[in-house]
């Protein structure tokens, strides 16, 4: 028990960190300290997949909310609840998502745009993540990894 809320108090921190570090590198959410809310509804080791977890969580953008590129090393599955996200991964055009469509990354990709796609609604998403058990949830790109 110990060990999940020290596992989804470090997922909050790391995603809050993630957004302000976004507006200190000049992609301004409307909020440095609060572009994004996330809750965290699972964390499940997954059966028959040894040293494997499932993430589920909803972030919710605030109008004009963004994030600076960066990478999960895991298998992202997002389903977009509310509003309008535009998405990109590298090596592919940027798409503008709307509630009922999904958006996928896989461990190897670099998620060079994710932002709340209007400056005065926000956007919810669902998301699923496979990772490796306790690997970090995100992390920032080193200059080289970038396109």
């Amino acid at each position: 028990m110990h060990d999940k809320y020290l596992r989804g108090a470090a997922l909050v921190a790391a995603l809050t960190l993630w957004q302000v570090f976004a507006f200190a590198a000049g992609t301004p959410p409307s909020s440095p300290s609060a572009s994004a809310a996330v809750e965290q509804l699972m964390d499940k080791d997954l059966m028959g997949v040894p040293g494997k977890e499932l993430l589920m969580l909803t972030v919710e953008y605030l109008p004009g909310g963004a994030s600076l590129p960066h990478r999960h090393d895991a298998q992202v599955f997002v389903y977009v609840l509310e509003g309008e996200l535009t998405m990109q991964v590298a090596g592919s055009p940027a798409v503008t998502l709307r509630p009922g469509q999904t958006f996928y990354e896989n461990p190897t990709d670099v998620h060079l745009v994710s932002a709340n796609a209007s400056k005065t609604a926000p956007a919810k998403i669902l998301v699923f993540m496979v990772k490796d058990k306790k690997a970090p949830v995100t992390r920032g790109i080193a200059p080289k990894e970038k396109p």
